[in-house]
């Protein structure tokens, strides 16, 4: 029924480490965990997230709808789309 030429969005996620206070929830509740804990921590002592899988992101935009302190923000990559699933 045409779900080969279904295309899915790729994502490409933006991070302001200094405004993280580290709750995790982004990491948490990534479908598609494209976001890990970083080792390093920001001027206020906490460990921000990074974007570990980049190319696994799908612009759902969980992550920015999550973060309680406006971290993130994710931006459709017209460039690039998904492999067909």
């Amino acid at each position: 029924m045409g779900q080969d030429k279904v295309k899915s969005v790729r994502g490409q996620v933006h991070i302001m480490p200094e405004r993280c206070k580290g709750c995790g929830f982004c990491i948490q509740f990534c479908p598609n965990q494209v976001l890990a804990e970083s080792d390093e921590t920001n001027q206020k002592g906490y460990h921000f997230p990074y974007v570990a899988k980049p190319d696994e992101c799908i612009a759902c935009n969980l992550c920015e709808a999550i973060c309680p302190d406006f971290v993130i923000s994710v931006t459709a990559d017209k460039d690039k789309e998904a492999a067909s699933v």
